[in-house]
């Protein structure tokens, strides 16, 4: 992904923004530097370990922003993070892992509020269409003055894409240490995980992620479960409740697959649930973990270039306000969801935060993609070809 983002970037990137290139090898760098074209040739390269503190800290300070495809992120994001955050550095990842995000608003929140820092999480797939797209909902209610959003469902009704090495690893490492781990499993199963105070929160009743399959009368069609779900959520409800619960206390989100209404889709959603529920223990038993780690994608490894140009997804966002008026949010893109999509994402992010510093909310701290950049992000994305609408029904 680190390719591709800085690839996106030397295409669309402005001329005369300063962008450098950074990582622990310097042949490795100059690599890559190599297949990214002429402009990218006048980029500096800066060797860095992301075991190496004092070189993070030399790297923070030397940029506006900076931009992370490092994974596992548990396992080798924290000092970049810290370096950041201490250094009033604008930061985006990609990551999609709920105890590295509350590892890093535990430990540097409050530091990144006193630097001015933008610490934000997940500006990919995992959890851009997710998290801006409710923002999107939110300011059209408000705009309308149709109350708060109450039910809210995220329903993935188009995908093409192929398994991300990186994202698999980074399941993979969290569902070990979760396996290990009451107290960890508590935290990634809890729904108000990434709350910045889980004491105000509201109680709407059970609000896990689905894991069967239903008929859903109200959206006319089968669903059953999204792999993303888990991460996805989290990261909306902390927007809800870093902005003072904006969208409302009764805001009940969920996310989920859609599978249509006719006679096959009952099965192919039962397939879908059933395979999802089977990846962890397969993933935790060491005869079938031994075979899918031959079979699946390593880190740094993914879809052809092939799959990435004509992957796709399509997104609705179905929500009811207080006061009984219907939305629905289409956010949709071109390209493998996890590469190609997640590419523009992720270069948009990071060209919101190092050009679009005007239009920004007034707001520092470990944040989300809406919290930190907001409408200014979703314009962005659109204009970058990308869609991102809302309808009132």
């Amino acid at each position: 992904m680190g390719k591709l983002t800085a690839a996106y970037l030397a295409e669309h990137a402005p001329k005369g923004l300063a962008i450098a290139l950074a990582g622990r090898s310097a042949e490795r760098l100059a690599e890559v530097q190599a297949e990214l074209g002429p402009r990218a040739k006048k980029w500096p390269s800066l060797v860095a370990d992301s075991a190496d503190s004092a070189a993070l800290t030399s790297l923070a300070r030397s940029a506006r922003v900076i931009v992370t495809t490092v994974g596992p992120y548990r396992l080798h994001g924290m000092k970049l993070v810290e370096a950041c955050a201490s250094s009033g550095t604008d930061y985006a990842d990609l990551t999609g892992e709920v105890l590295f995000m509350r590892d890093s608003a535990d430990r540097y929140h409050a530091t990144a509020m006193a630097t001015g820092a933008r610490i934000v999480h997940a500006c990919g797939f995992d959890s851009i269409p997710s998290d801006i797209g409710v923002m999107l909902l939110h300011d059209a209610a408000r705009a309308d003055g149709s109350g708060d959003l109450e039910d809210t469902t995220f329903v993935v009704t188009g995908l093409k894409g192929g398994a991300s090495g990186g994202t698999l690893a980074s399941g993979t490492k969290q569902m070990g240490e979760v396996k290990a781990s009451t107290r960890l499993r508590r935290i990634v199963d809890d729904p108000y995980a990434l709350s910045p105070d889980r004491r105000k929160e509201p109680k709407l009743g059970d609000e896990r992620d689905p894991r069967g399959i239903s008929y859903d009368d109200e959206l006319g069609m089968w669903i059953g479960p999204f792999i993303m779900a888990g991460a996805n959520t989290r990261v909306v409800r902390r927007s809800n409740a870093l902005q003072g619960w904006a969208y409302g206390r009764r805001f009940h989100y969920r996310e989920v697959t859609g599978f249509g209404g006719g006679a096959a889709a009952p099965l192919k959603a039962a397939a879908t649930s059933a395979a999802l529920a089977a990846f962890p223990l397969a993933v935790g038993f060491g005869p079938s973990k031994a075979l899918l780690d031959r079979v699946l994608p390593k880190p740094g490894e993914g879809p052809s270039p092939e799959l990435r140009r004509t992957g796709y997804f399509r997104i609705d966002i179905h929500t009811r306000t207080s006061k009984g008026v219907r939305y629905v949010a289409h956010i949709a893109a071109q390209g493998d969801p996890g590469y190609a999509a997640t590419a523009v994402m992720l270069g948009e992010s990071a060209l919101c935060l190092a050009l679009d510093r005007e239009r920004l909310p007034a707001r520092a701290g470990v944040l989300t993609p809406s919290t930190a950049m907001g409408a200014a992000l979703a314009d962005r994305l659109r204009n970058a070809g990308q869609t991102l609408t809302v309808e009132r029904r």
